[in-house]
């Protein structure tokens, strides 16, 4: 067994233990976002708010996806089975880029509505819109402090973090047009800002979709050089050339490799698992690949090109 596998199961052990806790404080914030977003709900139809509207928006939405992601973990955690024998990860993947296409799609009608506020503005009740913008900012900021401490640890509960954290910008934004509102008396400001919340989370939602779409496409990782991957692995002295690569993601964590090398020589079955290993080692450490398949040749394929063009 190599040591890049032992590193690997120590790893998946570690992440194991802490599940349930990750598992509880992501559903814990979620029905903290909910409650964020029926108050602003009812404070917004109330204070006839469309900022307040469309901060609520976001906040549904982040709590939706905070939901839809605990859904997905949870689902994801099954065993590989004979019709899913690469399991149930992707479920993560395809979860977000059905939340990020409908944020778009909303933000979008919630434009149409704003654009009808500018050309005839309607008055906004400050005495509500001010107090339930306030008590968004503040759960927000207690959902953050619930996972500070976690954030670094799951790519999943950072991206949950980086949501709350763009959900208290959209309120500090709307306390920000309720307090103008309040000085100037002039009501299309909130439309405005409604406009403005919306075009930052259709750029955030748009490369939640992006980055989605290339983990389905089975894209090369963008931090991914496979260039440099050719080169690290053709330095060692028993390998000719390395050819028909393929690299790519099963979901936002876990890359996938796996290539022919071309032998420069007629190695033994035990001098060829030494520079396997070798091989799984560079690809493990340097370019923190998880699950790598090889096939190993000598005189084997003719077509040696780095990327197969021909499919057929």
């Amino acid at each position: 067994m190599t040591d890049q596998t032992l590193s690997n199961i120590t790893q998946n052990d570690s992440v194991e233990k802490q599940k349930p806790d990750k598992g509880f404080r992501l559903l814990l914030v979620t029905l903290l976002n909910l409650s964020i977003s029926v108050v602003q709900v009812i404070g917004g139809l109330l204070s006839n708010s469309l900022s307040l509207l469309s901060d609520a928006l976001h906040n549904l939405g982040d709590a939706a996806s905070l939901f839809i992601s605990y859904l997905a973990k949870r689902i994801s955690m099954n065993n590989p089975d004979l019709r899913k024998t690469f399991g149930y990860k992707r479920i993560e993947i395809l979860a977000a880029f059905f939340n990020g296409m409908l944020l778009i799609a909303i933000c979008i009608y919630l434009f149409f509505e704003a654009f009808k506020r500018i050309i005839k503005p309607e008055s906004v009740d400050i005495s509500i819109m001010l107090p339930v913008a306030a008590f968004g900012f503040l759960i927000n900021l207690i959902s953050m402090f619930l996972l500070l401490k976690r954030q670094k640890e799951n790519i999943n509960i950072r991206t949950a973090f980086l949501h709350l954290l763009s959900d208290s910008l959209s309120s500090v934004a709307v306390i920000t047009g309720a307090i103008v509102m309040w000085l100037t008396g002039i009501y299309w400001v909130d439309a405005v800002i409604s406009v403005a919340v919306g075009i930052y989370i259709i750029y955030q939602a748009w490369l939640v979709v992006k980055e989605t779409v290339d983990i389905l496409m089975q894209s090369t990782p963008l931090e991914i050089d496979i260039n440099q991957v050719r080169r690290s692995i053709e330095d060692i002295d028993e390998i000719e050339n390395i050819h028909h690569v393929h690299v790519w993601r099963l979901n936002d964590s876990n890359i996938h490799f796996e290539a022919h090398i071309m032998l420069n020589r007629n190695l033994t079955m035990q001098e060829m698992m030494i520079c396997k290993n070798r091989v799984e080692k560079i690809l493990g450490m340097q370019f923190r690949i998880s699950h790598i398949t090889l096939q190993f040749e000598y005189g084997g394929c003719r077509d040696r090109e780095l990327i197969v063009t021909d499919t057929r």
